[in-house]
């Protein structure tokens, strides 16, 4: 697995996209994004994010090579439109958990989002040297479970009424996608 602690991280470059590594000075967008309701009622942790959450987390979690975040750019306007990250990223076993969301409402629907998540992907197996990534996403948001299964991900499980959210149990799902596919599916 390619150890970037010591070097920069690449800027990533797609069609539509351009992915750079996180920095401080993100922390007010990605406070902002992760506050609204369209962004928060995506995610399983919904208590209001504050800097200095994030803050903490740039420096234990992103400093240490656990997480590896970027800024989504919108390459058309040069916009910050999101964040998409490696979460607990396991070096010996070579996975990491994968996460993503589209912050500026108005960059939804534009396919930014599916891009990422077929770049990023690629970036964490052939840059990271990830075996598998996987991911969480509540029942019901069938946008990004399309957007995942067209970046290759596969549906592993459903776990029934796993988390308590706004008084209702929701089901959360499971996909990942192995390193191997890349060659089994191409």
């Amino acid at each position: 697995m390619t150890d970037l602690n010591n070097a920069p991280l690449p800027i990533i470059e797609g069609e539509g996209v351009i992915l750079r590594p996180i920095t401080p000075d993100d922390t007010p967008q990605i406070v902002c994004w992760r506050n609204r309701e369209s962004v928060r009622r995506n995610f399983i942790f919904r208590e209001p994010f504050t800097a200095e959450m994030h803050t903490r987390w740039l420096n234990t979690k992103v400093a240490s090579g656990e997480v590896v975040q970027y800024i989504i750019l919108d390459k058309a306007t040069g916009q910050s439109v999101g964040s998409v990250y490696f979460r607990d990223i396991d070096r010996k076993n070579r996975s990491a958990e994968y996460g993503i969301f589209i912050g500026e409402e108005s960059a939804r629907g534009k396919g930014l989002g599916s891009e990422t998540a077929r770049i990023f992907t690629d970036f964490g197996f052939e840059t990271l040297g990830l075996h598998r990534i996987s991911l969480r996403l509540l029942a019901g948001n069938t946008q990004a479970e399309k957007s995942y299964e067209n970046a290759g991900y596969r549906r592993e499980g459903v776990f029934r009424d796993m988390v308590l959210l706004d008084g209702v149990y929701r089901d959360v799902i499971f996909m990942a996608r192995l390193q191997s596919t890349l060659t089994q599916e191409e």
